[in-house]
């Protein structure tokens, strides 16, 4: 087994995400398979109590992992699968060690963070490195392990230690670090002058707490300047091809092409040894399937750099948009679905908030800004959340794209939502509403669910992936469902939720004939997909399709509605429906 780890200084928020999912990338081109772990120092468990706001999304993984949103650029990049047990944080090591002392493990020892904590770190790591990704079962040949934080944070210590010891353990030839620093430009501007005094002083960090980098990625707004890389490489000890620039692009999809023009590989391959005896050797077909791939992902990628693409212009209408980390998936879905379609993405974020009456008497000027957005936007999509604030904007938006036939995508909350607005204006229902938005309400056409936990917020929620059934009497019409093609019966998506459609109020809804509830879970007892009849496109889903989203694989639910919005969902539906959008590492 051969580890990549990827280390950050100066700042956070420089980019070791991309960095490291583009060194993945390119490193299954060359036919090897390869997994990633993101170790985050922060307290928590995981990231599922976490304000969106302060920490953007949380990604869930198929087995139910509420996760850092880096494990989906992982799983975006590479094709692949992981688990709950790919994101490493200092709640988990440090509950597994006490758990441990407290069954007597450490026989009577002082448990300490050297070695024990430390230890446990190294443990984990090589464990979880050898679970398979793929539907082919092969242990992976390469792990690409991000350390979150910045070096020098208190509460990175530990896994610092630990890695400075890993090389150790794993053998010469089987380790190399990639740390990725910032290179500011003073003053900013085209004629500023690139500063190369912080990433001196993070590799002296770096290096002080026993870690030694092989490549030094610099993170900057334009291409390095031959003197500036030359200053590194002296300053840092290091040779000049050792410096890698990773300046500002059009977008995340070019990074790894910028990575593969600096022989990113060719530097890989001397510090892994990967061409010496007993180095994992990939067969021909993992070969030529790694060519394929980036042969598909160059050409998506530059073909958005064309001036001649039309754009779509996506309205998201979202209750955490003053950060956009918080629909990361989100945005990243939309833009697959773009690459595929072969148009440019115009994504429109409106504060949920200035869409309600309130924001015309208090900020009337935010509030005809954000009704414009909505009104002149090819499609609009109600993405997932919690609590009131901003729900009512939400439906207002959907009620203009139900009644303006305008395409419309509901992700979770987004669904629901759709639920209410059906309910009180269409079927007339009462008082209609959710028990978490409106309690007390008449008549809840969301409720919560019975089996979920509501003493506690951490992991309580219906998560990973589930079954999702299309309903009798809805091939042959049903846009959504045509995407998968109408001989298929079910789908499988990852969900996140703790309230759902009221079962009782079912069939008062769908009585109109226009609103039908395409999927439900394999008991046929909760919805999963609703769908409005003679609609441009007019879908929600109680699931996160986002979370499946491939580059090269873009998911089928963001795909059809992007599609509906470009004007091409008939021929996007005959070009995807019941095929797989990009050949997997089980099909080679």
């Amino acid at each position: 087994m051969k580890y990549v780890l990827v280390s950050g200084g100066v700042i956070s928020g420089v980019g070791k995400g991309i960095i490291a999912s583009s060194t993945g990338l390119l490193l299954k081109t060359m036919g090897l398979t390869v997994t990633s772990i993101k170790i985050d120092p922060y307290m928590n468990i995981d990231a599922g109590t976490m304000a969106p706001t302060e920490h953007g999304e949380v990604y869930v993984t198929d087995d139910g992992g509420e996760m850092d949103l880096d494990i989906g650029h992982y799983e975006r990049y590479l094709l692949t699968t992981l688990t709950r047990d790919h994101n490493l944080t200092t709640g988990k090591i440090y509950q597994q060690v006490i758990e441990r002392e407290r069954r007597g493990d450490y026989l009577g020892k002082t448990v300490q963070v050297v070695p024990h904590l430390t230890n446990a770190i190294q443990d984990w790591i090589e464990r979880v490195a050898q679970i398979p990704v793929d539907e082919s079962g092969n242990k992976p040949d390469v792990c690409v392990i991000e350390l979150g934080g910045t070096v020098g944070d208190i509460e990175s210590a530990p896994f610092i230690h630990a890695m400075s010891q890993f090389p150790r353990r794993v053998g010469k030839g089987n380790f190399m670090q990639i740390h990725v620093s910032y290179v500011p430009v003073i003053p900013p501007g085209p004629h500023g002058e690139q500063k190369t005094k912080p990433t001196q002083r993070a590799v002296g960090d770096v290096r002080s707490a026993g870690l030694r980098p092989d490549l030094i990625a610099c993170r900057c707004e334009r291409p390095l300047e031959d003197a500036v890389i030359q200053k590194i490489a002296n300053m840092c000890q290091v040779e000049p091809k050792q410096v890698l620039t990773v300046h500002n692009v059009s977008s995340t999809y070019h990074v790894p092409l910028l990575l593969r023009q600096q022989k990113l590989l060719d530097s890989i391959n001397g510090l892994l040894e990967l061409n010496a005896p007993g180095a994992p050797t990939p067969s021909k077909a993992l070969i030529d399937h790694g060519a394929k791939m980036w042969s598909e992902w160059v050409s998506r990628t530059r073909a958005q750099d064309g001036g001649n693409l039309d754009t779509v212009t996506i309205c998201l209408v979202g209750k955490y948009t003053n950060l956009e980390d918080a629909y990361i998936s989100v945005g990243k879905s939309l833009e697959h679905a773009a690459m595929y379609c072969k148009k440019k993405l115009n994504l429109v974020w409106v504060d949920s908030s200035n869409l309600e009456d309130t924001a015309l008497e208090e900020q009337p000027a935010k509030f005809h800004e954000a009704w414009h957005a909505v009104c002149t936007a090819d499609g609009i999509l109600v993405p997932g959340g919690f609590g009131i604030r901003g729900t009512e904007g939400m439906i207002k938006a959907t009620t203009w794209a139900r009644t303006k036939n305008v395409p419309f995508l509901g992700v979770c909350l987004g669904m629901q939502l759709a639920v209410i607005e059906f309910a009180r204006n269409v079927c007339n229902i009462p008082g209609a509403g959710s028990e978490e938005l409106h309690p007390g309400c008449e008549n809840p056409v969301i409720v919560y669910m019975p089996e979920v936990d509501r003493t506690k917020l951490g992991g309580t929620m219906r998560l990973g992936k589930r079954e999702c059934v299309f309903q009798p009497g809805t091939a042959g019409w049903s846009k959504f469902r045509a995407m998968y093609g109408d001989d298929v019966g079910s789908i499988q998506e990852r969900h996140r939720h703790r309230y759902e459609v009221n079962p009782e109020k079912m069939t008062t809804i769908e009585s109109s004939g226009d609103f039908v509830f395409v999927g439900k879970d394999e008991k046929g007892e909760r919805v999963e997909v609703i769908e409005i009849r003679n609609h441009p496109f007019f879908v929600g889903v109680q699931f996160h399709p986002e979370y499946l989203s491939r580059v090269l694989a873009p998911s089928k639910s963001y795909l059809g509605f992007f599609a509906a919005a470009a004007g091409v969902l008939d021929e996007v539906t005959a070009s995807s429906s019941g095929k797989p959008l990009v050949v997997k590492d089980a099909e080679v």
